[in-house]
C-alpha cells in the first residue's frame, strides 16, 4: 500500500511530508529554556514503539517522506534502534533523523549506525563545561563531545543546534560556529521560544541580531531555499560551508511549513504553538488503521496558517511533550 500522491494537504495548500515524533517526555537534562523545574521523572503513558510504527506506516503511505525522532531525550527509549530499523525496513527511501542532547550517544551510536540512520542533530549550547552545567544542570560536555566524535567515526552526518541566551552563552555565538566549521558540522542557531515551562527572565536573540554578530567575523550570503525546512541557510563567501538560523518569530517561518507532530502518548499536534490537537492514542493502541488515517488527514487539514510567536505571546505547551 504505497500511494504515489501525497494525501496530506492542509487548508492553505501546503503539502505536509514531515512528521516529528516525540518518543518520551522525559529527559536527563533540565535545560533553562525547556523544563528546568520539572521533577526528575515525569509519569507518562507511552505508546509502545511497535504500535507507533504501524501509525507511521500509514503516514508514510499518505505521503510523509521525513521523520524526526525527538523527546524529551529519545535515547532514553532503549528500544529506539529497533524502531528506526523498522521504519527503514518498511520504506528504505524515507529520511529519518534523530535529535538528541548527545549525552547517551557513546552508549548507543554503534546500534544506531546499524539501523540505516544517516543523520543526527545534537543540541549543544556551549563548549564550556560550567556553562553546560548552568544551562542543563548536568556535567555533560565531555560525554557530548565524545559522542560527537564517535558519531563522526561511524559515518553519520551531524548538525548542531544552539540556543543563544543573553548573559549565559552569548559570548560563544562565534566560537560555536568556529567549532562547527572546523569539525565539519552544520550549526543552526535557534531563536529562544518563550514558554511557560522555561526559566523566568530568559532572553534570547532574534535572527537579525545573530547575523549582525556573525558578520563581525564572517562574510556570508543567504541561500535560496531548495526545499521547505525550518532553517534559513547562509553560505560563507570564502568557502562552501554554511550555517543556519531557525527563526520562528519571523513572518516567513510558517509560510512553507510542511510539518506536523505526534507526541509519545499519541496526540497529533498540527502546530507547535497552537493548543489544538487530536488524540489518536486509542486508534493506535487498537490498531484501528481507518481511524488513524482519518485522524491524520483531519489534523493536517486543520493545521493553522501560522503560529503566534510574532505576537509576543508565551506558549503554555511543554516543548518536551511535543518535541520542540
Amino acid at each position: 500500500m504505497n500511494d504515489i500522491n501525497n494525501k496530506l494537504i492542509d487548508s492553505f495548500g501546503r503539502k505536509i511530508d514531515y512528521i516529528r515524533v516525540s518518543v518520551t517526555k522525559n529527559c536527563n537534562f533540565r535545560c533553562k529554556y525547556c523544563m528546568p523545574n520539572t521533577p526528575p521523572y515525569i509519569e507518562e503513558t507511552l505508546i509502545p514503539l511497535p504500535k507507533m510504527l504501524e501509525f507511521l506506516k500509514i503516514a508514510m503511505d499518505l505521503g510523509i517522506k521525513k521523520i524526526r525522532l525527538t523527546g524529551g531525550e529519545p535515547l532514553l527509549r532503549s528500544d529506539l534502534s529497533g524502531f528506526i530499523k523498522g521504519i527503514y525496513d518498511y520504506k528504505s527511501g524515507i529520511e529519518v533523523a534523530l535529535t538528541t542532547n548527545g549525552f547517551l550517544l557513546e552508549k548507543y551510536i554503534k546500534d544506531l549506525s546499524k539501523t540505516g540512520l544517516k543523520r543526527i542533530n545534537v543540541s549543544l549550547d556551549s563548549l564550556k563545561k560550567e556553562t553546560i552545567i548552568k544551562i542543563s544542570k548536568r556535567d555533560a560536555l565531555d560525554s557530548i563531545l565524545n559522542g560527537l566524535n564517535l558519531t563522526k567515526e561511524y559515518g553519520l552526518k551531524i548538525k548542531l543546534n544552539m540556543v543563544p541566551l543573553r548573559g549565559i552563552n552569548d559570548d560563544e555565538i562565534i566560537p560555536m560556529l568556529d567549532f562547527a566549521l572546523s569539525e565539519g558540522y552544520l550549526l543552526r542557531y535557534i531563536e529562544y521560544m518563550d514558554n511557560s515551562f522555561a526559566f523566568k527572565g530568559l532572553k534570547g536573540f532574534r535572527g537579525d541580531e545573530l547575523l549582525k554578530i556573525i558578520s563581525t567575523k564572517y562574510s556570508f550570503k543567504p541561500i535560496k531555499k531548495r526545499h521547505f525546512g525550518p532553517a534559513n541557510m547562509y553560505e560563507l563567501l570564502d568557502s562552501s560551508k554554511a550555517f543556519g538560523i531557525i527563526a520562528p518569530h519571523s513572518h516567513s517561518f510558517c509560510e512553507g511549513c510542511n510539518r506536523i507532530r505526534l507526541t509519545s502518548d499519541g496526540i497529533i499536534c498540527p502546530c507547535l504553538y497552537f493548543e489544538d490537537a487530536i488524540d489518536i492514542s486509542s486508534a493506535i493502541l487498537n490498531d484501528d488503521k481507518i481511524a488513524m488515517k482519518e485522524a491524520l488527514i483531519k489534523a493536517v487539514f486543520n493545521k493553522p496558517e501560522k503560529n503566534k510567536w510574532g505576537e509576543n505571546e508565551t506558549s503554555s505547551r511543554a516543548f518536551y511533550h511535543t518535541g520542540g
